[in-house]
């Protein structure tokens, strides 16, 4: 874990990071007198190899050690939202919680506990917050969210053509050095990050010949960086534009026929709506157009060269699937990489939003499990079923948490709420219309408990929170996504600050109040030793005495992944680093379509379904069984664009992942929070660069500056998603939260519709 100290007393302690970026990227502590003084990232001599960390990662030092990280337990001094706390001691914050818990259960039931966990902390031991769910489960059960914010919209549309739990259709970013064309549609590599090295592998696949093109209402940093191309396109006409690329690969033969007989289900339901059989409408590229604002001619030329250039990647993502028409954009895409018979192939691309591969992705079944939620009534299985509001009834989507906190059973919800619990995500600031979120949030009659390592958005409205540790001072093992292949040792480099606990100590020191019997870890460990495989670690495991070490040993022999490629465990804890070596790129499906015989598609029909029956069998028109184009509402054809008349989009920022690290200053100095808009948009406003501008609708209101640039469309505003909620006393948001602007709905397909989102710009007089 730690190399010698040298002749200064310095150590080096290898770990990596844990954020929501893609990434989970190596770094080198370098510690002194306990502190950080230094952090480096992967020395790997070997370039195609090497991890590099991005600027997050660099200035890591500046977050650990912030003047405002959270240190002692909190309680609300003031009104919630109003930011006011005092500190108190441990014993008086967790009497507190037991008293509210048990009085709530009491007078209430478990299914007025919400309980909702998020994605701020990737590690197999401590990630999600299992803890507290287990801590949860032990008494009673709780209601809780379905769904993600992030990638639900490409999990319907990889799943209703891939089949149930199809999540790994990616291709190794190696892979891209066998491909001649790389189109990334919606995909921003470069600020997204979608896995440590993505952009290295993309450029080297420039370098190697390949012709890059990206679809983008912006030109992205990727496209700065690497395209041949830039193809800006109207936000949520994307599934217009494939079928008129679909539509002229069909009318010149250029499609797979062989193909789509051999491995896909329904392409004919395809071919009679992109050829006008269905409703005498032809989706030419002219009919796409007048929809998209790409040229007719661009768009034919598009399909004609994606459908001769064998291989060729076509790589969608998730940012155009976070919207109104949820996976159908994915679906889109699949379906044209089935037409040119891209699947399963070396060079070319599943497509479906989700680039993993099944190598150092995920522990399969190494958490501390949370046992079962007696408050969850038995009902209908998930499994085999993709339609997104067939759920069990103590749950509701993840974008209308806050709804149903605000209306409970007499809006419709299956539980009223008295008892919140928000760990490893910040919903305020990150699901969509946060005035609604606030106004939630500051209801009196609701308790709310917020573990977190800063004064949030979400925790400002807590009335306990509790300080917990970050990754720098904690043992976890970690994995990337999506493109790994490798797995992460994280190595406890700091002692907590202040008094911060993790999670886990937290549940435990909870539990035992609340007379919890067999909750802490030791005792587990016991449980897990009395099974016959796992009885030998009881000799390996006695050896060591810290509970983390013991467990994170146990977990590295009970995870399937980690078991099958780590051989040396100590080496792996010692190196902070496991790579996979892999004997070529990996390529999704590669085995199905060698032999779909003896590998169908786990879908009904044991093949990729173009058309879906069990989607058919919804008969709802805004959810069609083929990728078709469905207008939908705040986008340019809604009257409301009298009033609003941009659309608004919310990128994943360079400078953050999602919410955190907002407060690191090297990062705001580098990357300043500003508000894209093109001349054309910015001049009949009298809006000059750098002006403080007001961006509202119906929902909010933000401050923000402007930022003129024609490397985005008229008609179109970009505001980085992330950035903290801050009302003044107006209730303008000074902060410039994109979310105070996006709307709390559900896509058909149960995405986050948080890229559907009409605004308008006007300068800001006088200033704030």
């Amino acid at each position: 874990m730690v190399s010698q100290e040298d002749d200064e007393g310095v150590k080096i302690v290898r770990t990596t990071s844990a954020f929501d970026c893609g990434g989970r990227c190596p770094l080198r502590f370098h510690i002194k007198d306990g502190k950080i003084i230094r952090v480096e990232g992967d020395d790997s001599a070997d370039s195609d190899k090497q991890l590099r960390a991005c600027l997050r990662c660099r200035s890591i030092r500046q977050y650990i050690y912030h003047p405002e990280r959270l240190r002692y337990p909190l309680k609300r001094a003031g009104p919630k939202g109003s930011g006011k706390f005092e500190r108190i001691s441990w014993d008086e914050a967790y009497d507190t919680i037991v008293k509210k818990l048990k009085e709530t259960i009491e007078k209430y039931g478990n299914q007025s506990i919400l309980y909702i966990t998020g994605g701020g902390y990737f590690g197999a031991l401590h990630g999600a917050g299992v803890a507290y769910a287990r801590l949860l489960n032990s008494l009673g059960g709780y209601s809780t969210s379905y769904g993600n914010i992030s990638s639900q919209g490409a999990i319907f549309g990889t799943q209703a053509s891939y089949g149930f739990g199809q999540i790994f259709v990616g291709n190794s970013r190696e892979d891209w050095m066998n491909t001649k064309l790389i189109i990334c549609w919606g995909w921003d590599p470069a600020r997204q990050i979608s896995g440590t090295n993505t952009l290295w592998w993309l450029i080297k696949a420039k370098e190697n010949g390949a012709k890059v093109i990206v679809i983008d209402p912006r030109y992205s940093d990727t496209a700065l960086v690497a395209a041949d191309q830039w193809i800006p396109i109207i936000p949520g006409t994307d599934t217009a534009m494939m079928a008129a690329m679909a539509n002229v690969i069909l009318r010149e033969n250029l499609h797979d026929q062989e193909f789509l007989d051999k491995y896909t289900h329904g392409f004919d339901k395809y071919r009679e709506y992109v050829m006008g059989e269905e409703d005498g409408i032809p989706k030419t590229p002219e009919w796409a157009e007048k929809i998209c604002g790409v040229k007719a001619s661009v768009i034919a030329d598009l399909a004609r060269e994606y459908a001769t250039t064998k291989p060729a990647a076509l790589e969608d993502c998730q940012g155009p699937a976070r919207s109104a028409m949820g996976g159908q954009y994915n679906r889109g895409a699949i379906t044209l990489s089935a037409m040119t018979g891209n699947i399963g192939k070396p060079g070319g691309s599943a497509c479906g939003g989700l680039h993993g591969i099944p190598y150092g992705h995920m522990f399969r079944g190494i958490m501390i499990p949370p046992g079962r939620n007696t408050a969850w009534p038995k009902g209908k299985s998930l499994r085999g079923n993709i339609n997104p509001r067939d759920r069990l009834d103590t749950r509701v989507h993840v974008n209308k948490i806050f709804d149903a906190i605000l209306h409970g059973k007499s809006g419709g919800y299956p539980f009223d709420v008295k008892f919140a619990w928000f760990a490893v995500c910040d919903f305020v600031n990150q699901i969509g219309n946060a005035n609604k979120s606030a106004k939630a949030m500051s209801r009196e009659d609701l308790f709310t408990v917020v573990p977190e390592l800063w004064l949030t958005p979400t925790a400002q409205y807590a009335d306990i929170v509790l300080p917990v540790t970050g990754f720098s001072s904690r043992s976890d093992l970690t994995r990337p996504w999506p493109s790994g292949p490798y797995f992460g040792h994280m190595n406890k480099a700091i002692e907590p600050m202040g008094e911060c606990k993790d999670d886990i100590q937290i549940a435990e020191e909870l539990a035992e109040r609340l007379g919890i019997k067999n909750f802490k870890r030791e005792e587990l460990i016991e449980q897990y030793l009395k099974n016959p495989q796992l009885a030998p670690m009881k000799g390996i495991l006695d050896k060591y005495d810290d509970i983390n070490d013991k467990w994170l040993r146990l977990l590295a022999v009970m995870g399937q992944d980690v078991r099958e490629n780590v051989k040396d465990y100590d080496k792996y804890k010692k190196e902070g680093l496991h790579r996979i070596e892999l004997k070529e790129p990996y390529v999704a499906f590669k085995k199905n379509i060698d032999d779909i015989e003896k590998n169908p598609f786990p879908t009904p029909s044991g093949k990729i379904e173009i058309y879906s029956d069990q989607i058919a069998s919804w008969n709802n028109p805004i959810c069609p069984p083929i990728a078709k184009y469905v207008p939908t509402w705040e986008n340019r054809d809604d009257p409301l664009v009298e009033k609003y008349p941009l659309q608004l989009i919310s990128p994943h920022p360079r400078q953050r992942v999602h919410s955190e690290l907002y407060k690191i200053e090297w990062l705001m100095e580098a990357i300043p929070h500003r508000m894209w808009i093109n001349p054309a948009d910015a001049e009949p406003r009298d809006i000059r660069n750098g002006d403080m501008c007001l961006v509202s609708n119906d929902r909010g209101t933000v401050a923000i500056e402007a930022f003129i640039t024609r490397r985005i469309i008229p008609g179109v505003v970009c505001i980085y998603e992330g950035a903290w909620y801050d009302p003044d006393e107006k209730g303008i948001d000074r902060g410039a939260c994109a979310n105070t602007l996006t709307k709390d709905a559900m896509s058909e397909g149960g995405a986050a519709a948080l890229k559907t989102c009409l605004v308008q710009v006007k300068l800001e007089k006088g200033g704030a």
